[in-house]
């Protein structure tokens, strides 16, 4: 029984399944704790605890989900191809804007993590907590963090961002596209994305344009920051 529920073909129907149910559960509710990721995030681990199946197993079986996120990345691609006329004229001020997204995003964790006493480690592991996971994951190793928590802060990171950013936005009265877009994937990458895509086009090709620029940028000013701090 147990080499069943461990099998590669029901941890992908466990996940699948968790998430799809979770969505039911929003959209009934609206409720932002019941955010699907939330909500197959508990059933798992649920399920984990009562079949006694250990992390390293399931995370076997779900290989497979672990590799689309890069191809996932790339894919919003398209996305940006066909909005790409939103792009002329705004070049610098999208590359700014993800700049200082970047060093904000960074310089953040540093400061408050410092402010409260946090070790080395822990500021190694927060500080790519605004560049999707998969990114994220490789600048912690690289720099001595716990990745398994870069993991779960990037996740958090998201799903908080983008439940809070629409609203945030609307009371701004931010109201053009390309900035909603560039704002939501710098700050919550691809959960944020997917909130963006639900905003508009525009708003998820940007979205997915800044995931990109953020990782890109965000992986180069780690080591100058910390040369100089």
């Amino acid at each position: 029984m147990i080499s069943l529920l461990s099998s590669t073909e029901f941890t992908l129907l466990l996940i699948f399944g968790s998430y799809l149910f979770g969505q039911w559960v929003f959209k009934k509710t609206r409720f932002a704790l019941f955010h699907p990721l939330i909500i197959s995030i508990a059933i798992i681990i649920a399920f984990l605890k009562i079949t006694g199946i250990n992390y390293e197993t399931f995370e076997q079986g779900s290989k497979f989900i672990s590799f689309l996120l890069g191809p996932s990345v790339v894919a919003l691609g398209y996305l940006l191809y066909e909005q790409i006329n939103y792009l002329k004229g705004n070049v610098v001020s999208i590359l700014t804007s993800i700049f200082l997204g970047s060093i904000v995003g960074v310089m953040s964790v540093i400061i408050l993590a410092r402010l409260t006493g946090a070790d080395q480690m822990l500021i190694l592991s927060l500080e790519p907590k605004s560049v999707t996971t998969p990114i994220a994951m490789s600048i912690s190793l690289q720099s001595g963090g716990d990745v398994s928590l870069t993991a779960i802060i990037v996740l958090f990171c998201g799903i908080f961002g983008s439940i809070i950013g629409p609203p945030i936005l609307k009371l701004l009265k931010i109201n053009s596209s390309v900035a909603k877009g560039l704002a939501m994937g710098a700050s919550s990458h691809g959960v944020g994305t997917a909130r963006a895509m639900e905003m508009g086009m525009i708003e998820g090709a940007l979205s997915g344009l800044a995931i990109g620029l953020m990782g890109v940028m965000t992986a180069l000013l780690i080591p100058v920051i910390h040369y100089f701090i």
